[in-house]
């Protein structure tokens, strides 16, 4: 299990050194933050203080506050921790704000059931250094890619995550490729960073980023930016991928990944 990178008040320092800041209130929505979709057990303290970077006694604290406030539940026969539903609450209130999501499913469908045999698409937006789903269609196919609305995928390797770095304001891909550096394996940096700057000249050329197994060897994908005439909509991406027996290179090139372009114009015509 992989430990989170550093808290911002862990390692020494506050959070933009902004007096306003309210530690207490980060770190316990880091606890939250790192519960992932397929963890149907739960967590226990020792494996939220590995993925947050906290300490034991922190994380206990936290817990207990969590559980008592309703956003956990405990399961005494196995010391673990599961989300409350008022997290859920939170979610659902966050997706009725994001009008755009119900106009793309229409066409995110249509486009899913067009490329055939198990293909996905989906709309996700930045979740720190992840990527969250927040609308996902898919079309009939025995092999799928096992993803859906909260799912978290890499910012920095996946199709969807390089699409949004190459299409966000450049203060914010500046703050990214940052914090990449900071938190990524030397051995690894300039993969990884060949990856988000070979999407940005091809969303530039191209209008869509084309990756071939970055983010899982056998995955292919195709992903455009997005960004909502709202000015209330965050920053968005859209991804369409699968396994590459049914996405190969030239199909994504040729046929796909002009569609998806078309698909997000459509949605940008309507007025998201």
């Amino acid at each position: 299990m992989r430990k989170r990178n550093t808290d911002p008040v862990a390692d020494g320092t506050e959070r933009d050194n902004d007096r306003q800041f309210v530690t207490a209130l980060h770190r316990g929505l880091e606890i939250l933050r790192a519960f992932h979709p397929q963890d149907k057990a739960g967590l226990g303290n020792s494996e939220l203080a590995e993925r947050t970077g906290l300490p034991n006694s922190t994380v206990s604290r936290l817990t207990f506050t969590l559980l008592k406030a309703g956003y956990l539940v405990y399961d005494e026969g196995t010391g673990r921790y599961r989300m409350g539903v008022p997290v859920l609450s939170l979610g659902y209130a966050c997706l009725a704000g994001m009008q755009v999501r119900e106009t793309a499913q229409v066409y995110m469908q249509k486009l899913a059931e067009e490329a055939g045999d198990g293909v996905l698409v989906a709309l996700g937006g930045r979740d720190d250094m992840a990527i969250t789903y927040i609308a996902a269609a898919r079309s009939p196919g025995v092999i799928s890619l096992q993803l859906n609305v909260g799912s978290r995928i890499s910012l920095a390797r996946s199709a969807m995550g390089r699409a949004y770095i190459a299409g966000t304001s450049e203060a914010e891909r500046k703050e990214i490729i940052e914090r990449i550096h900071e938190r990524t394996p030397p051995d690894r940096l300039n993969q990884i960073l060949d990856g988000i700057h070979d999407a940005c000249d091809q969303i530039r050329t191209k209008g869509f980023y084309c990756s071939i197994g970055a983010w899982q060897r056998d995955v292919h994908a195709v992903s455009v930016p997005y960004r909502s005439q709202q000015p209330d909509t965050p920053m968005l991406a859209f991804n369409l991928g699968g396994y590459g027996f049914s996405l190969p290179k030239d199909r994504l090139e040729n046929e796909l990944g002009p569609k998806l372009v078309d698909l997000v114009r459509m949605v940008s015509r309507v007025g998201y």
